[in-house]
């Protein structure tokens, strides 16, 4: 299954920062760390390595050990839990929502990148050991982003009444999705398989963050690939002189609303991801999970009745670190404080707020990761390959906005010219006598000769629009076969990843999905991936 690649600034789906960043514009360079080539990984390593110690390896290593004993992970993630007590074993971390049933099809392509990228981190670091992470969003309370998933077109959705982190909500009525989803799969063996892993992920665990633990490593556990849950107190412990800095001098907010401003002032469209609050923490507690804000020294939870003075919220800190969450600003902090990671691998968006927190990162003292865009994939199969090739249009071409690709299928197909640049060129050249001859006149001919070329070239532009549509209609039965491979591979006009889920093409192609994907994915390359199945 032989791949090929856009770069992807070419696919017109990438925002500018992103397709700058992976340019390695210089106005960009005081926004992150080092850039993600492996020789850079050499000193990100001994930069890591000097500010983790020994300590937190080992609440590091029993929690995971702790976390992951409700179920069967295989001897090479166990050995990779496990060897993270080395002062030589580092992660590469990506993270993600707990989608129902794994949400959107780029959840798959996280974590291969994470993988691969710790295979190609050992080839070239012998000496070193690298754990693949993924860090499970359980302290998430948008139920609305997670509860459903897409297949086949169709939205799989879980409705109930929720409150609290996402993480800890009971799995009633997941039942009946389970119906609905065994009816619309049908029969089959990846069918059966698919049936089976949904049913023991949810309907034979008792929370959300369980079931998504279960399932993930049902995929990826002979992989190698870690779980990590950060809502744990232990971890949360190591995070107290954090917790603590957030609440008494706000350090996350004056850093990241002065980056902010710095990155306002590029000259660059630039979408500021995410602005900062003056606490940028949640307090979660049986079923609750809420703002903290503070007024004259009373810290209180949005909306409610829980407050505290100064001293008494120090109190809560340090007997109960498991009640303040980070929100998306302090998570990633959190992450890099309890592990010893050089990488965080992350779509467009995700690395677009990321760019936001180094200085809050160096206020901290806490090394800034490499930032790595993930993989980005197109799936086609053999049936879709062919139908282009006799059509002769280019896998590239489908990136195209569909009224660009009509645009450009009607010309290739037509037996018409449809440009009507040689006439313009003409045109101008007859104006250019004629300026010559109001040159010798006065200015009001001059302006009259000006007037009535930009009337005969909007005349032509009109003919050829009008040609161009009479085009399009001859040729429609053509047009509509384009569009529909197209429509198949962009569902929604938008990126297949974020449409589709891996249930779409599990079916077909079952556990040889996973596997193509391992073989052919190439976290360092930076170009977006084309994958032909089959």
């Amino acid at each position: 299954m032989p791949s090929s690649y856009i770069p992807f600034k070419k696919t017109g789906y990438f925002s500018d920062l992103i397709c700058d960043y992976l340019d390695q514009s210089p106005r960009l360079q005081p926004f992150y760390n080092k850039f993600p080539e492996l020789n850079n990984f050499k000193l990100q390593i001994e930069e890591k390595q000097a500010s983790f110690n020994k300590e937190s390896r080992e609440i590091l290593v029993k929690a995971l050990h702790s976390q992951n004993e409700s179920i069967s992970v295989s001897s090479k993630t166990s050995k990779n839990i496990s060897a993270l007590k080395d002062s030589n074993s580092f992660t590469v971390t990506t993270g993600h929502q707990l989608n129902l049933f794994t949400g959107p099809l780029y959840f798959f392509y996280k974590i291969v990148s994470t993988i691969n990228l710790c295979s190609e981190l050992k080839k070239e670091y012998p000496n070193y050991n690298f754990v693949p992470i993924y860090w499970m969003a359980s302290e998430d309370h948008d139920f609305d982003e997670i509860n459903f998933f897409n297949h086949n077109g169709k939205k799989v959705q879980w409705s109930k009444q929720v409150s609290g982190a996402v993480g800890e909500l009971n799995l009633s009525g997941l039942d009946a999705v389970y119906e609905a989803f065994s009816v619309e799969i049908g029969l089959g063996n990846n069918a059966d398989a698919l049936k089976t892993v949904f049913k023991d992920a949810y309907l034979k665990h008792d929370t959300l963050a369980e079931a998504t633990r279960y399932l993930v490593n049902t995929f990826f556990s002979e992989l190698g690939l870690v779980i990590l849950d950060g809502n744990d107190k232990s971890l949360k412990q190591l995070f107290i002189p954090n917790i603590k800095d957030e609440l008494l001098n706000k350090t996350t907010f004056q850093k990241v609303s002065e980056t902010n401003k710095n990155l306002n002032k590029l000259e660059a469209d630039y979408k500021v991801q995410v602005n900062p609050r003056e606490i940028n923490l949640f307090y979660i507690n049986d079923g609750l999970r809420v703002r903290i804000v503070e007024n004259e020294g009373i810290y209180q939870v949005l909306d409610t009745d829980i407050k505290w003075d100064v001293e008494t919220i120090i109190d809560e800190v340090e007997n109960n670190p498991e009640r303040f969450s980070p929100n998306v600003i302090t998570r990633p902090l959190f992450q890099e404080v309890i592990l010893p990671n050089l990488c965080y691998i992350g779509g467009g968006g995700e690395l677009a707020y990321w760019f936001q927190l180094k200085s809050s990162f160096e206020a901290h003292q806490v090394p800034f990761p490499v930032l790595l865009l993930r993989n980005s994939v197109l799936l086609i199969s053999k049936k879709q390959r062919e139908k282009l090739e006799k059509l002769d249009i280019d896998i590239s071409e489908m990136f195209l906005k569909q009224d660009d690709l009509i645009t450009k299928v009607t010309k290739q197909f037509s037996q018409i010219n449809i440009d009507f640049t040689a006439q313009k060129n003409q045109l101008n050249k007859q104006f250019e006598d004629l300026y010559e001859l109001a040159k010798k006149t006065d200015k009001s001919f001059l302006g009259a000769v000006a007037a009535q070329e930009r009337k005969q070239v909007k005349g032509l532009e009109h003919l050829e629009k009008r040609l161009l549509k009479a085009q399009k209609r001859k040729l429609k039965d053509v047009i509509s076969r384009v569009t529909n491979i197209q429509d198949t591979l962009f569902p929604n006009q938008s990126l297949q990843e974020r449409q589709a889920n891996f249930s779409d093409f599990y079916l077909e192609y079952g556990d040889q999905l996973i596997q193509q994907l391992v073989l052919n994915l190439q976290p360092l390359k930076g170009e977006f991936t084309i994958l032909n199945l089959d």
